[in-house]
């Protein structure tokens, strides 16, 4: 999947002299052995000459996961879009009745389930969410830890939102390409700082990660400069998104979250850890899945 901050890395020098990796990872190699297997799902009907693979993927989710009656967590991307406009169709005919949706985007999974003609609802602290689906950018082989919010988004838009929407649901489905699942990752983490000492927080993380990966402060528009262009992005809860842009593979998503929520002036960033969580793989030969549950973690069809 192309990231979208990997250009603004290679077209402005880096004010930080960013050299980032976990200072306790330095010196090994990850060897990641997958200890669930995934089983394949063989799906007949229609297919889309281009996404095919996501288009199946996204009925499948839809057909195996929700049911009438539910409140939804409706994610945001390609995929998402897809399993939106098929529950729509299933509202319509009549095989999904009082669904109520829940964008965990303000901006694009409204706009898309408006399109769709799926009712909306608001959450709020401690209502019920029974079940949500979410594109990711990538998700970590056997933890099942995903990363959102790598794309650059509008600032109405909100990874506080979709993250806290995703922590509420009952259970959650990611909804990845064969090639987003994966160990040994690299690219960005979007992290969310206070605008008015962005620099001593991109300093800190800068500290914190030696060797492995550049800090950005994400633009609204155009490239990155120094800091962030004339334009930094400014997100609807009026915070900065700085871009931990990782060129060595991530060893450990948990180690990264973990070391991240430490630091004084992160707010939130795009690493998400769901349990129970499973993962919708898009493939040629098929939809597999995969749960994070120790054991038993393939489901039979």
């Amino acid at each position: 999947m192309a990231l979208a901050m990997a250009a603004i890395a290679i077209a402005s020098p880096n004010p930080l002299h960013s050299s980032l990796t976990l200072s306790n990872a330095r010196g090994r190699r990850a060897l990641c052995t997958r200890t669930r297997r995934t089983h394949s799902l063989k799906i007949t009907g229609s297919s889309l000459a281009d996404g095919s693979a996501l288009f199946q993927a996204a009925h499948y989710t839809v057909d195996t996961y929700i049911k009438s009656g539910m409140v939804i967590g409706l994610g945001s991307g390609i995929a998402s879009g897809m399993a939106m406009q098929y529950i729509g169709l299933q509202l319509g005919a009549g095989a999904l009745k009082d669904i109520v949706g829940i964008p965990t985007r303000s901006v694009a999974s409204a706009s898309e389930a408006a399109k769709a003609g799926i009712p909306l609802g608001h959450h709020e602290d401690g209502s019920q969410i029974d079940f949500a689906f979410d594109d990711a950018d990538i998700i970590e082989e056997r933890t099942l830890i995903a990363v959102i919010g790598r794309t650059r988004s509008q600032g109405e838009e909100s990874i506080i939102q979709e993250k806290t929407i995703l922590n509420a649901a009952n259970k959650v489905v990611f909804i990845v390409r064969e090639n987003q699942y994966k160990c040994g990752m690299d690219g960005s983490i979007p992290v969310l700082v206070n605008p008015l000492n962005w620099m001593e927080t991109a300093e800190e993380i800068d500290d914190l990660f030696l060797g492995d990966a550049e800090v950005w402060r994400r633009p609204s528009v155009g490239l990155a400069g120094p800091h962030g262009g004339q334009f930094p992005l400014v997100t609807r809860e009026g915070h900065n998104v700085i871009d931990v842009i990782f060129t060595s593979p991530i060893l450990s998503l948990a180690e990264v979250s973990m070391s991240l929520d430490n630091i004084d002036g992160v707010i939130e960033h795009g690493i998400i850890s769901k349990f129970p969580c499973t993962a919708v793989i898009a493939s040629e030969s098929g939809p597999s899945v995969v749960d994070n549950v120790p054991k038993n973690s393939v489901k039979e069809p």
